[in-house]
C-alpha cells in the first residue's frame, strides 16, 4: 500500500482516527480581548474517531462550537488537522488532498460563491472546468445534473436572479458535477423556507443516497431533519464524540421516547474525557 493511502475498513468511504484541530487565538481586534492570556490555542476537535460506510447517510449534531464545521472542512481538504488522520475513499486528506478532493462534493447552506452576473450554465461550466472535466463531459454533466436538481429551465438565467432555494439546488448541482462518491453538507437547509427544505431533504435522501448510492455526511441543527435523513448520528460536544448510533439507538441509550429528547439529554451530560466508539 502506498504511503499516501490511509487504511480503512472494507466498505467505509470515510475514516477518521484520533483527529485533533487547534486554532491560534486572535492577536488583534475585538476578538483578542476575549482570549484568556494563558490560553495559547483554541481547541476545535479533540480526538474524534468514526467511520461512514459506503452509501450511508450520517448526520453530525451538536451545539455551536462543537466542531461540526471544522470536521467537515478538514474532510473537504480546506484545512489540515493538527494531529490524527482522516481519509476519503482510502485517500488521506492531508497527504493526498487532490486525490481525496476528486472523491467528494462539498456544499454549504451559506454563501455559495457563484458569479451573480453569469448564468447558472456558465457558473457550472467554470466549476466543472476547475474539476478538470473535458468540454464534452461538461456539457453532458451539466445537462444531467441540472435535470436531477430540477433547474434545467433556469440554466440560462443570471444567478443573481435566483431565489435562495434555487441557489441551494445550484450549489448541490455544482458539488455533484464530477460524480463524487462522498457528499459533505454543512447545514444545507439553513435559510430555506419549510417547503423548500422538505424538497431538499427528499432530493438528498431519495435521489442521491438511496438511488445513486452516494455516501452522505452532513451537519444540521434541525433534529427533525436529522431523524428523517440520517441512518446514524454523530453527536459532538466540545470537539469530542459523545455518541454515535442510529436515531433509535440514541433514544434507547438515553432512555428517551423521542430522538430530540435523547440528543438533548446526551448534550446535557458531562463531556467524557475519552472518545466514544
Amino acid at each position: 500500500m502506498s504511503s499516501d493511502i490511509t487504511t480503512q475498513m472494507p466498505g467505509d468511504d470515510i475514516a477518521v482516527s484520533s483527529l485533533e484541530k487547534f486554532f491560534p487565538p486572535a492577536r488583534s481586534g475585538w476578538r483578542s480581548l476575549l482570549q484568556p492570556i494563558s490560553k495559547p490555542t483554541e481547541r476545535a476537535l479533540a480526538g474524534v474517531s468514526f467511520a461512514v460506510k459506503s452509501g450511508e447517510a450520517v448526520a453530525i449534531v451538536g451545539p455551536n462550537g462543537a466542531g461540526k464545521s471544522t470536521l467537515l472542512r478538514i474532510l473537504a481538504t480546506l484545512i489540515v488537522p493538527t494531529r490524527g488522520h482522516a481519509s476519503i475513499a482510502n485517500y488521506d486528506v492531508e497527504r493526498s488532498p487532490a486525490a481525496a478532493r476528486r472523491q467528494i462534493g462539498y456544499h454549504t447552506g451559506g454563501d455559495e460563491g457563484f458569479y451573480g452576473r453569469l448564468s447558472a450554465r456558465e457558473n457550472l461550466g467554470f466549476f466543472a472546468a476547475m474539476n478538470n472535466l473535458s468540454v464534452a463531459d461538461i456539457r453532458t454533466r451539466i445537462a444531467a445534473t441540472a435535470e436531477r436538481m430540477g433547474i434545467t429551465a433556469d440554466l440560462d438565467r443570471q444567478v443573481r436572479t435566483f431565489s435562495t432555494g434555487m441557489t441551494h439546488r445550484l450549489g448541490l448541482a455544482r458539488a455533484l458535477l464530477h460524480q463524487p462518491a462522498v457528499l459533505l453538507l454543512d447545514e444545507p437547509t439553513r435559510s430555506l423556507d419549510p417547503l423548500a427544505a422538505a424538497d431538499f431533504r427528499r432530493l438528498i435522501k431519495d435521489d442521491l443516497v438511496r438511488r445513486l448510492g452516494t455516501t452522505l455526511l452532513f451537519a444540521s441543527h434541525t433534529l427533525s431533519e436529522v431523524e428523517e435523513v440520517a441512518d446514524r448520528v454523530l453527536v459532538l460536544e466540545e470537539g469530542r464524540v459523545i455518541a454515535f448510533d442510529t436515531p433509535r439507538g440514541l433514544g434507547l441509550k438515553a432512555g428517551s421516547q423521542s430522538f430530540a429528547e435523547a440528543v438533548t439529554k446526551l448534550l446535557r451530560q458531562p463531556v467524557p474525557s475519552g472518545v466514544a466508539s
